[in-house]
């Protein structure tokens, strides 16, 4: 069992009742729980059935250097990476950057 953490932006609501049935919702569309990889496997394939267009990310402990690892789904401007086996999280530009004036 491991502590996981998931945050949802602009999902449909069945995802996150589905979502409130293993985890608790601590705050609007944030949700954090203990369970097994099994089940953190099981609620991840409901977030990419359900998710539609909003974006979701789950994090949840590890034995990695950082103790924790995550995956995300959606548009998002946070984009991770691995750099020399270490998850970070890159920043894309902002649309509103990219305009002429």
């Amino acid at each position: 069992m491991s502590m996981i953490v998931v945050v949802t932006e602009a999902v449909p609501p069945r995802l996150r009742g589905r979502l409130a049935v293993w985890l608790l919702e601590i705050r609007a569309g944030v949700y954090v729980g203990d369970v097994s990889r099994r089940i953190r496997e099981m609620i991840w394939q409901q977030v990419d059935v359900l998710a539609e267009d909003g974006n979701v990310v789950m994090a949840w402990a590890t034995n990695t250097e950082s103790g924790f690892d995550f995956i995300t789904y959606g548009q998002n401007r946070r984009m991770p990476i691995d750099v020399d086996g270490l998850r970070l999280v890159r920043f894309l530009p902002d649309e509103s950057d990219s305009k002429d004036v």
